[in-house]
């Protein structure tokens, strides 16, 4: 059974953690449900490794490519490393200073208020803000320092359980004048250095507890299996979604979703 469930919260993390519907809100609820013990979260990090490792993976080529043109000291290249680190401080700093209060908060009543209050930003968001169109490549490129501090100061907003990283950052970015597809794809590599180092700070802090999560190691090694695979048909899922359409579903799934937990939760 512990398995089983290990399957299932991988599969639920490969599919939101990209998607901006918040990983963290629905594997806290998803928990709650099935019973899972994850002592000092340590499943929760480890299984969202498995997603990042997916992205590393899909974007493994261009990556090389920008190592490569870091070192031959590329102009276009050296600036967006600066604007991928420029865009990655907020959220560290502010992390660390409230990591305590966070956890305090890292309940399904908190996730519940937080999916509607975000479903209904991104429904207004997408109505009365007219984003560029882009039915090609992201733009990585023509992004400026302003737009990726931005968006930096929008991913601060993920810290909150239920509001979604990927959620944050996109909105932001859309906001910062970047198309659909530019602002997923920056949201997509944004989430490399944020969920690496938070996860790395969570196993070196609980690592003492990681034989007390159910199902113990064999359930961490399913559920982070799970969820690589299942995170890369998210994400080129997720590219293809938005060069053609906008965001409103993910903004009423969300709705639906935050009411039907705020619901459940008072009755």
């Amino acid at each position: 059974m512990d398995l089983l469930q290990a399957v299932l919260l991988g599969i639920i993390e490969g599919l939101t953690e990209f998607l901006p519907i918040s990983s963290t809100g629905h594997l806290i609820v998803a928990e709650d449900l099935v019973g899972y013990k994850d002592t000092a979260e340590i499943f929760t990090v480890v299984i969202q490794m498995g997603a990042i490792a997916a992205v590393l993976w899909f974007y493994r080529l261009d990556l090389v490519k920008k190592t490569q043109g870091l070192l031959k000291r590329d102009e276009k290249t050296i600036k967006f490393w600066i604007n991928w680190v420029v865009a990655t401080i907020p959220a560290i700093v502010f992390g660390l200073a409230f990591k305590d209060i966070i956890g305090e908060y890292a309940v399904s009543l908190t996730v519940g208020i937080a999916l509607v209050v975000g479903g209904i930003i991104i429904w207004l968001i997408e109505n009365y803000h007219k984003a560029s169109k882009n039915t090609g490549d992201a733009k990585l490129d023509e992004l400026t320092l302003t737009q990726s501090f931005k968006v930096g100061l929008f991913q601060v907003l993920a810290l909150i359980p239920g509001v979604s990283r990927s959620g944050a950052t996109i909105m932001g970015g859309l906001l910062s004048g970047l198309d659909r597809v530019t602002a997923t794809a920056f949201s997509f590599y944004l989430s490399i250095p944020v969920i690496i180092l938070a996860g790395s700070y969570q196993l070196i802090k609980g690592h003492s507890e990681l034989g007390t999560v159910s199902g113990g190691p064999m359930a961490i090694v399913a559920g982070t299996v799970v969820s690589f695979f299942v995170a890369l048909f998210s994400i080129k899922w997720l590219l293809h979604y938005v060069s053609r359409n906008d965001f409103k579903f993910f903004a009423y799934y969300r709705i639906f979703v935050g009411l039907l937990i705020i619901f459940a939760i008072i009755i």
